[in-house]
């Protein structure tokens, strides 16, 4: 398994997730935002501030030259993964519905959530229960997510949904942290399975979840 993670300005999370991915033992590359080409399975667009999160958070980063190779990318049925940060940047080139709003506390909220598993029927929770309670860290602001009711019920309908929040920390419809796209290829999860690859940083779940991906 090939794996790129991108390096946007801002970017914080790309060390974190390359070393989670390391312990996979996948190929892994930290590519950087001016690049143009892309040669990986997956491409994970990690967590961080992409341009200091100016405008809105991934509103600029998708203008970064890479964007068309990743677009090619998602194009080709490629997988792609993108987590808090790069969650956001997936719903703002529209490779997945919906949008991110500012928590309704208005306060950046960094705990470990517990979280509820909505489906297994994709590569990235497949090594887990449905109904599965589990934990993950979040670190956001702007997590709330939104779409509208017609889009909503696609996501149910088509089991579009990965992950929920238990005792919901930041107002988001139906309790979603989570989803992909009709062909479940594409993913974006606010939560950190990175942040728990190991039983040191107090949790190897997230590295059980970034397992599904290794083929």
């Amino acid at each position: 398994m090939k794996v790129a993670i991108i390096r946007f300005p801002g970017t914080n999370c790309d060390l974190d997730t390359q070393y989670a991915f390391k312990k996979l033992a996948s190929k892994t590359q930290i590519i950087w935002h001016e690049e143009k080409e892309l040669d990986a399975d997956l491409v994970v667009l990690p967590g961080g501030f992409s341009y200091g999160d100016y405008l809105r958070c991934g509103a600029i980063a998708k203008f970064a030259p890479i964007i068309p190779a990743i677009l090619e990318h998602a194009k080709k049925g490629g997988y792609i993964l993108g987590i808090c940060n790069g969650f956001q940047i997936l719903l703002e080139l529209k490779l997945l519905k919906g949008a991110l709003k500012a928590n309704n506390s208005l306060n950046f909220i960094s705990k470990n959530q517990k979280l509820k598993v909505a489906s297994n029927q994709n590569a990235l929770l497949s090594h887990f229960n449905k109904d599965e309670i589990i934990t993950l860290p979040i670190a956001h602001g702007e997590g709330n997510y939104f779409a509208s009711d017609k889009d909503l019920k696609e996501l149910e309908d088509k089991d579009l949904i990965l992950l929920k929040y238990i005792d919901n920390p930041n107002g988001s419809l139906y309790d979603i942290a989570g989803i992909c796209d009709e062909n479940k290829k594409i993913f974006g999860l606010m939560p950190h399975p990175e942040r728990f690859c190991e039983n040191i940083l107090g949790s190897d779940i997230g590295l059980k979840m970034l397992k599904g991906f290794i083929i």
